[in-house]
Formats: C-alpha cells, structure tokens, sequence
C-alpha cells in the first residue's frame, strides 16, 4: 500500500523554490488546457514570464489559473504541489523591474519561448508578459515521508 502524506506549509514552498517549472492549467475556448511552464518563486508568490501568444490572451479573458510541479523519482517515491489562484499581469514598471531582477537572478540567459504561429497571425516579435500569483492556494502531497507538519 502506498502511504502519501500532505505536505505542510513550508515544504511546499520548499519544494517550489527547488523545482521551478510545472504544468500551468488555465482555460482555452471554454475549456481545461494544460502546459509546461518555468516559473520563478519568491516570497508565497509565483511569477510567469512567457511572450504574447495564446497562453496571455487566454489567462487575460480568465486568469483563474493553476499550476502543478511534480518530482517523480519512482512510482513509490514522490512529490506533487499545486498552487490555485488569480494570475494578475505585472504593468507597474517598478513590478516588472522587481519581477524582471528575480527572473535574470535565476536565468541569466533568459531567453523567452516564440511561439511563431502567433508571431505570424498577430505580427508580433518578443513582447514580454509576466504574471504573478499572489495569496494563492498551496496543497502538496508526498511520498517520501518527510512532512514537515
């Protein structure tokens, strides 16, 4: 039998900071869409940064969102968190700065995905979108034992 236990508080976050990328569920054309995404953690918030494209249009029109990460080692030993909230685009250039300094601290070669369906449907180059997730909803669970609640 396998035994998961929740994960509390500070191990989710934990485990946030250490992983940095995880699936981003939001809505597309009325219904669930799922995909892979880096993201960058700091102080309970998570912070998007993609180009325009798609992913923006639609977390615009709904920006309801969740994102989860995962760390598989085997089928027995695991961790999966998910965080559920409101994914508010940065537009104060003091936020983006923020955001943008936090970003390059851990990619210094940042260099964003293009996705060039939509350079060339919309005539766009690299336009820049960052989201935050403030006050967003944490749950986690584990395999490995080591809750730290």
């Amino acid at each position: 039998m396998l035994d998961i236990d929740e994960m509390g508080q500070k191990e989710i976050q934990e485990f946030l900071q250490q992983v940095g990328y995880g699936h981003l569920g939001y809505i597309h054309e009325g219904k669930p869409y799922v995909m892979p995404m880096h993201y960058y953690f700091k102080d309970s918030d998570i912070y998007l940064f993609t180009t325009e494209g798609m992913k923006t249009h639609d977390i615009n029109v709904n920006p309801e969102v969740c994102l989860q990460v995962e760390e598989i080692h085997d089928p027995l030993h695991w961790r999966s968190a998910i965080v559920s909230g409101r994914a508010d685009r940065l537009t104060e250039q003091q936020d983006i700065d923020l955001a943008m300094q936090l970003i390059k601290g851990e990619n210094p070669t940042l260099s964003p995905a293009i996705n060039r369906t939509w350079i060339d449907s919309w005539g766009r180059a690299e336009v820049i979108a960052i989201y935050r997730i403030s006050h967003g909803e944490m749950t986690g669970r584990t395999t490995d034992g080591a809750s730290s609640h």
